[in-house]
């Protein structure tokens, strides 16, 4: 135009029209309203400029030409409500607020499954009998298989039984020969007690066995239920049979053991370090109480457990102390074959109190975490009865074995009381088995290392710590003091 100069490009631009706002209103020529019609005629080709952009194909996003794509791409990465302009800015190319923020972990079997359908996720095609394997209940198993043979070597065989999962229970048993170890395990993981012993899942001594006096378990046996629950059951430590067996057999010793006795003592110690580091709960079992140097045993193998860090909530030992963020696990003393005398309060109370005494100096979590009295087995009798409560459980004689004692209650007596049983001092032995599992399978779960082990990393994980065991300079050095 003419000398006003408004129809020259450029003069409307965004650095002009802010001059203009920040100052005073130029008056244009007569018939001119630059702040009305003008600017709107102005404002509304550009709004129809850009509404074509929207439907331009972009370079690596799909072509949009119908409402409908725009609902689904505010759907995809959009908010319900967001205009046009904003959903086509979120379906073109570069990572999406989603991707840039990152997604909120989901539950782990989530993972699992995601893992284990790979590509045929990815192509929006689920495998149906994908899908369905990974809704199969795993595999039960019907009998203990070998983690560690009886030449003390590694077995993989136990890896397919295990799963991608983290809610685990790993419990391992100790104790002398002919103590029950084996029934004890085979009633807390798959059997009952009215069932026949040669089917329980851990083989226990046969009448065989015990008239030689030989043990049936050797090296570590492994099972697993389907609650997720771990048992290992273990050879005796210090066996006089396996003793008996290398003396006679005349088999070549280790180059570091000179004597036979300290090989099979320093055998029995690799296993109780071993299970220490890698269970959750470990089970003293005796039969009779109580012997001193079985507590000598477990605080040397304390001392020689392989170090291992755990979590900083699970840093405080049985004193409450803070031990270095070492891993400790709970121990349980059970005391198998328990006579009448053995459930007496002032008997139980004394039990409790040596036992305490014995393992005051010990970092193993051996009170606090099982309960006799919760279980309502001494009506009554109040946690203040029991100085220190260490984790103790008392097992009765099974009924089988002791029943010609019970059938009567005595000659002399009423007739009417000759018919009843006699006097227990205690609950059935089922019933006594059924609270131990209870009280077993709710002990605390803390964490083994200083990260979050899933059923096949703990089985990767016992094995470098078994490897380790074996290897361990603390063992050679304690060996060479007993020679």
């Amino acid at each position: 135009m003419s000398e006003s100069g408004h129809s020259q490009p450029g003069m409307y631009g965004q650095g002009r029209r802010r001059r203009r706002r920040r100052g005073e209103r130029d008056i244009g020529p007569p018939g001119q309203n630059l702040s009305g019609p003008s600017r709107d005629r102005e404002y509304q080709p550009r709004e129809r400029r850009a509404k074509p952009s929207q439907n331009a194909p972009v370079s690596g996003a799909p072509v949009l030409d119908k409402p409908i794509m725009l609902m689904k791409a505010r759907d995809d990465g959009g908010k319900p409500g967001t205009p046009p302009d904003t959903a086509a800015q979120s379906s073109g190319p570069g990572p999406s607020k989603m991707e840039r923020e990152g997604q909120r972990p989901t539950q782990p079997v989530y993972q699992i499954q995601n893992r284990g359908m790979g590509a045929s996720a990815s192509g929006n095609a689920v495998d149906p009998m994908v899908g369905q394997s990974k809704l199969l209940h795993p595999e039960k198993m019907k009998h203990s298989i070998k983690l560690v043979d009886d030449q003390m070597n590694w077995c993989d065989s136990a890896m397919e039984y295990l799963r991608d999962q983290t809610d685990m229970l790993v419990v391992g048993v100790i104790g002398l020969q002919g103590t029950g170890k084996s029934t004890i395990m085979s009633l807390l993981s798959a059997n009952t007690p009215e069932e026949d012993q040669r089917s329980y899942v851990f083989r226990a001594q046969s009448q065989e066995i015990k008239e030689r006096g030989g043990n049936q378990s050797s090296g570590i046996d492994f099972f697993i239920t389907q609650e997720r629950v771990i048992f290992l059951d273990t050879q005796p430590i210090l066996s006089p049979f396996i003793l008996d067996h290398v003396i006679n057999n005349d088999r070549k010793l280790p180059p570091e053991y000179n004597l036979p006795h300290t090989y099979v003592e320093m055998q029995s110690l690799q296993i109780a370090a071993f299970l220490f580091t890698v269970c959750h709960v470990v089970i003293v079992v005796q039969d009779w109480f109580t012997d001193i140097n079985l507590y000598r045993f477990l605080q040397t193998a304390e001392m020689l457990k392989p170090s291992t860090p755990s979590a900083s909530h699970d840093s405080s030992g049985s004193s409450g102390s803070d031990d270095g963020a070492e891993y400790y696990p709970h121990i349980v003393f059970l005391q198998n074959k328990s006579r009448r005398e053995d459930f007496c309060p002032r008997n139980f109370k004394n039990m409790h109190m040596v036992v305490d005494k014995l393992m005051a100096h010990s970092h193993l979590k051996y009170k606090g975490t099982l309960s006799m009295l919760d279980c309502n087995i001494f009506p009554g009798m109040v946690q203040e009865y029991l100085d220190a409560e260490v984790n103790m459980f008392l097992l009765p004689v099974q009924e089988n074995d002791g029943e010609d004692n019970l059938n009567k209650a005595g000659t002399g007596t009423y007739p009417l009381f000759s018919l009843l049983p006699g006097y227990r001092g205690h609950p059935t032995f089922s019933t006594m088995v059924s609270k131990l599992r209870s009280q077993i399978l709710a002990m605390p779960r803390c964490q083994l290392s200083h990260t979050i082990l899933t059923e096949k990393n703990w089985f990767h994980y016992a094995a470098r710590i078994w490897d380790g065991v074996k290897k361990s300079s603390a063992l050679s050095e304690y060996s060479r003091l007993l020679c």
